[in-house]
């Protein structure tokens, strides 16, 4: 298969973008984070979210079609399935290409506050990681084994600016990386709010991952501007390493995002 075709094939059909007409429209979804906020009862959407990702053992390309469907006006489920490209450093693995890990996420609202301007809300989350990639140790990738991540959402906005956190633990039996992650984001809409929506928004988002079983620790910075016009969202964000220890995937150096979403 030529997977430069197959990579321009899924740009063009994803480069567009969800941006949902929700009560407040001044800030659409996190880019490197997770927001409790969903839409309609019936939406559904197409997004991705391309990561290139450089580290100290080789250079990582991830891009995923994520097809999310809001089956309830409190629910949501959705399927990823990414494509991945690996360029190990000579001495830590083989280059090539192929599908990664896919995932099934679900997502249930169980607490919601709206007032005027405002919301205050909260979901629980799953993410179960199925192994379809190779057993390759790339972090959030390909590691070819079945994990299990659940997580409490949390989301603070208003028309003026929104904020974003969550806690969660990555569960793994089939070895030791199970994690700790912590996230929190903030957004800051650039425009006036309109509607329909014609917004730029600036993000910033820190995440931090506790490998609990050997110790080690990452906390990552991602600064990242969103642009969204209707139904239509592009977003890129470049993501650098504040602190590191030697975690079992190794250390970052950077990684570099373009996400788009679009609602059908």
């Amino acid at each position: 298969m030529n997977y430069k075709i197959l990579i321009k094939h899924i740009f063009v059909l994803v480069v567009f973008s969800a941006m949902s007409p929700v009560e407040l429209s001044a800030q659409g979804p996190p880019i490197t984070a997770d927001k409790p906020i969903m839409l309609s009862k019936g939406s559904f959407i197409a997004k991705t979210l391309t990561e290139y990702r450089s580290t100290d053992f080789g250079n990582f390309t991830k891009v995923p079609i994520m097809l999310h469907y809001i089956f309830h006006k409190n629910a949501l489920v959705a399927l990823h399935v990414p494509f991945v490209k690996y360029d190990f450093d000579p001495g830590f693995g083989f280059d090539g290409s192929g599908l990664g890990d896919m995932n099934i996420l679900l997502k249930y609202q169980f607490f919601r506050n709206d007032k005027t301007g405002k919301t205050f809300r909260m979901v629980a989350k799953s993410l179960q990681n199925l192994p379809t990639g190779e057993k390759l140790d790339i972090h959030d990738m390909s590691t070819g084994l079945y994990k299990g991540y659940y997580a409490i959402v949390a989301g603070y906005e208003t028309i003026k600016y929104g904020i974003s956190g969550e806690i969660g633990y990555n569960l793994s039996l089939q070895d030791e990386t199970d994690e700790l992650r912590i996230n929190l984001g903030f957004g800051l809409p650039v425009l006036k709010p309109v509607y329909p929506v014609n917004q730029l928004n600036l993000f910033f988002e820190y995440s931090y991952v506790r490998a609990t079983e050997i110790e080690a620790n990452m906390l990552l910075y991602a600064q990242g501007i969103q642009y969204a016009r209707k139904r239509l969202t592009i977003e890129t964000a470049i993501q650098l390493p504040l602190y590191q220890t030697e975690l079992h995937h190794g250390n970052r150096k950077y990684s570099l995002l373009f996400g788009a979403r679009y609602i059908i």
